[in-house]
């Protein structure tokens, strides 16, 4: 796993050599200032390790002070999750970032890439979202937004109070969940899937309100889960996979030169994303765990360190017939039967679980 420097290195690196990049077409023009709020807080690598140098510093000096960018992330703008793509929509902020199943009250395929059950790797992940991305943007622009860009989260997993060796475990216990697909997959382990807030999580842990949530590996740790609860279960149930949306208007208005510099800035952001969401899953287990060696990114958990499970062949199997029998149905549900034929032409060629009608 690469050190905190080795990143920072590598990224500053990445910025500077697609400033060579960014050529002298994309200098010339009227300057360009660009609203974008993009990640939940402002502490997590996801912000401060791409999008600011990336987005905030990288763009100026790839567009020779062309191009500037406000960046801030959620609280700084006093929004949530479901705000984003309306701002984004509305035409108050060019581009936004927000996890695809938080917005998909207003396009129910956004829940599609990250179906509970679907993704059991981020490799896989990142194929099923970039196969999905076409088709998504054919059903966001006719409400006047685009997807740039996914990234993952690191995998969602469980932190409970107590230990939990496999899906069996779970029979019984108050989840907290994000809503969406993870409810299904809950209620068909023999859970009880509880909706709170993530800032409210911690609270209700500790007095026993829930006796496990799912967040990211990182995001547990981020959030100091590890002082209310005991054990993490490594299952990958989903990734968070957020995107990057923007207005199709301002994004159509833009010179050519502007619009080729930002798609290829997001296609190097898309791929710092996606390997920064594997690093950081591997090491906020190691960080929850006190395993000093793999922990570099996150905070080192020495005072009463977490114990983990992995996921079993047996549970990972099992997950596959949730998806299949639970999940899946439930989603067309919700979706409608088109949503249904779009993940067996797309999906199931990846994931091999197809969806059949009942």
């Amino acid at each position: 796993m690469k050190t905190i420097a080795g990143i920072g290195r590598a990224l500053l690196g990445a910025a500077l050599g697609a400033a060579l990049l960014g050529g002298p077409a994309a200098a010339q023009g009227p300057q360009l200032t660009i609203q974008a709020v993009t990640q939940p807080t402002p502490s997590i690598p996801q912000y401060t390790r791409v999008d600011i140098p990336m987005l905030r510093d990288g763009l100026p000096a790839r567009s020779n002070g062309r191009i500037r960018v406000n960046l801030a992330a959620w609280p700084e703008r006093n929004l949530n999750g479901p705000e984003i793509v309306r701002l984004v929509r509305s035409g108050q902020v060019e581009i936004g970032g927000v996890p695809l199943n938080t917005v998909a009250g207003d396009v129910p395929m956004l829940d599609m890439p990250d179906l509970a059950g679907l993704n059991p790797t981020i490799g896989q992940a990142r194929r099923v979202a970039e196969a999905l991305t076409p088709d998504i943007n054919r059903q966001l622009e006719r409400f006047g937004v685009r997807l740039i860009a996914t990234a993952p989260y690191p995998a969602q997993v469980l932190f409970c109070r107590e230990r939990v060796n496999s899906l069996a475990d779970l029979r019984g216990k108050r989840i907290r969940t994000g809503g969406g697909s993870i409810n299904d997959f809950v209620t068909a382990v023999g859970g009880q899937a509880v909706g709170i807030g993530f800032p409210e999580v911690y609270g209700a842990l500790e007095r026993g309100v829930v006796d496990c949530a799912i967040t990211g590996t990182g995001s547990g740790n981020g959030a100091r889960w590890y002082e209310v609860t005991t054990h993490m279960y490594v299952l990958p149930v989903a990734w968070s996979t957020y995107g990057y949306f923007v207005n199709l208007a301002w994004w159509n208005r833009l010179d050519a030169p502007a619009r080729d510099l930002l798609t290829q800035t997001f296609a190097e952001i898309m791929d710092q994303q996606w390997k920064l969401g594997e690093e950081a899953t591997d090491d906020g287990v190691a960080c929850n765990a006190g395993e000093r060696a793999g922990c570099s990114i996150g905070r080192l958990v020495e005072n009463r360190p977490m114990t983990y499970t992995r996921a079993t062949p047996q549970d990972l199997e099992t997950l596959r017939g949730i998806l299949r029998d639970n999940v899946l149905p439930s989603f067309v549900r919700r979706c409608g039967a088109p949503c249904g034929e779009t993940y067996n032409r797309l999906v199931a060629p990846i994931s091999g679980v197809r969806f059949e009608a009942r």
